[in-house]
Order: C-alpha cells, then structure tokens, then sequence
C-alpha cells in the first residue's frame, strides 16, 4: 500500500505484469506495421513511462513525437480536452499510432483523431496500456490494448493524483476505506 496525497492505493499491477503485457503489444504492432512508417505519438504526460518502454521494443522504421492534453482534475474526468500542445511532426501519408497510458471516456482520443485527421494520415490506430470499458463512450476502441480494468481509479507507471505518483514502477488502485 502506498499514500499520495490524501488517500492509499493498493497494488494492482506489478512490473513482471506490465513488461509482459509491453512485450505482447509490441510484437503485435511489430508484426501489423512491418515494412511500414509508422509515427508513435505519445500523449503526456501520463504515457512516458509506458512510451518508453514500449519504444524499446518496437523494432519498425520508425518515430515518435510527443503530445500533452488534459482532461482530469483529481480523480474525475473533466468531461473536455484541452488544447492540443506540442505537435510539430508532419503525419500525412503516415501510419500513426496514439500511445496512451489510460483510455477511460475516450473524449482525449477522440479530440486527438479529429485533430490528427485533417494531416491526411494513412491511418491512425490507438495503443493504451490501460482500458476502461465501462466508462467508455468514445468513437472507437483502442487496436491495441493492455489490459481491461473496472472503472477504478489507478495511478502509478506515469499515472497520477494532482500530479504524484507518476514515478511509480508498478499501478495502484485506490483504496476503498
């Protein structure tokens, strides 16, 4: 158990689960994407830790940039996306690949796809370490996904509460006292 802030958090995934479930996802991307460009873009600030890692294993040509939206305050979605930031990267003729550490709502991708599609990008698909089906109400799934929790609230692994906890090698759930 661990505190951040006010509140405790149980373990929920250690590191062998999430370096297994990398490796998995990376050799499916690895095998849909051979022989062609792919772009990666990360979306801040959660996704570092699962970008990195998963990046590690990716042995395509190809990139990654780096975006940051935001959506939570707390321990609640906001219900908007705010501004994209940070994209300078041309996506046109480019298989993209949207590499998120949580896809809850679904509202951030959807913004971020609406945004990406007017840069004529062959396609764009979502990776996401983590997938809230219950809380999903999004245009389109994830194509690649980690793992399927309940909507709980998790942090750890770039995952936060009011900013801390990112540096967590392993995913906590909240505790329910």
């Amino acid at each position: 158990m661990v505190k951040i802030n006010d509140k405790y958090f149980d373990i929920f995934l250690n590191k062998e689960e999430i370096k297994n479930k990398i490796s998995y996802l990376s050799s499916i991307i690895n095998a849909d994407y051979s022989g062609k460009d792919v772009l990666f873009i990360a979306v801040l600030n959660g996704s570092f830790m699962f970008a990195s890692d998963l990046m590690k294993c990716i042995d395509l040509d190809s990139e990654i940039s780096f975006v940051k939206v935001s959506s939570y305050i707390g321990t609640s979605s906001q219900g908007r996306v705010d501004e994209l930031i940070g994209l300078n990267t041309d996506v046109s003729n480019r298989h993209v690949i949207i590499i998120e550490d949580i896809v809850d709502t679904g509202i951030t991708i959807d913004k971020i796809i609406t945004l990406l599609s007017v840069g004529n990008p062959l396609s764009i698909k979502t990776c996401t370490l983590l997938y809230k089906p219950e809380a999903f109400k999004g245009k389109e799934k994830p194509a690649y996904i980690g793992f399927e929790i309940s909507n709980t609230f998790v942090v750890g692994y770039g995952l936060d509460y009011n900013e801390k906890g990112r540096n967590l090698d392993e995913i906590y759930q909240l505790k329910e006292i």
